[in-house]
């Protein structure tokens, strides 16, 4: 990770998403950083109350993590092509869909690692690849895609 703020911090201070928003004192508030042009990495520590009933990490704060930080890289790459948001639009983006696999329970008491990439990007569309990892280990992981905003009158 880095110093400089995190994309979230940077781009969207006033959001009050669930899993990113800067602005919600109740979310997960993840931060997001970049590795490159198309990759942005992010380290999460669940809390007590994200239990899966089991000790676990739970399935939906597992898909709110790899949607939101997939957002993350895909907003950092539309900033760095000049793609933000359209007049009437509050995000340059949004999730057209996630498909999610759950391959090995994650732990709720050690960090875990994010990891998402931009695979494919047009102005109109992006995909992206993430994943949630620990000891080296895929725990989990998604493809999203999102789509260019375009408000309707």
């Amino acid at each position: 990770m880095t110093e400089d703020p995190a994309i979230q911090d940077r781009l969207f201070p006033d959001v009050r998403c669930f899993g990113c928003g800067p602005a919600n004192e109740d979310g997960l508030r993840i931060k997001s950083y970049p590795a490159s042009d198309l990759v942005v990495t992010a380290r999460f520590t669940p809390w007590p109350q994200h239990d899966n009933g089991v000790g676990f990490l739970n399935g939906g704060i597992i898909a709110t993590l790899l949607d939101c930080h997939s957002g993350a890289a895909a907003f950092h790459h539309a900033e760095l092509r000049g793609w933000g948001p359209l007049p009437g639009a509050a995000f340059a983006y949004v999730t057209a869909g996630i498909n999610v696999r759950y391959l090995r329970p994650a732990p709720l008491d050690a960090t875990v690692d994010l990891v998402a990439e931009v695979r494919e990007a047009s102005e109109d569309q992006m995909s992206v690849g993430v994943r949630l990892e620990h000891d080296g280990k895929v725990r989990a992981e998604a493809d999203a895609l999102w789509k260019r905003w375009r408000p309707r009158a």
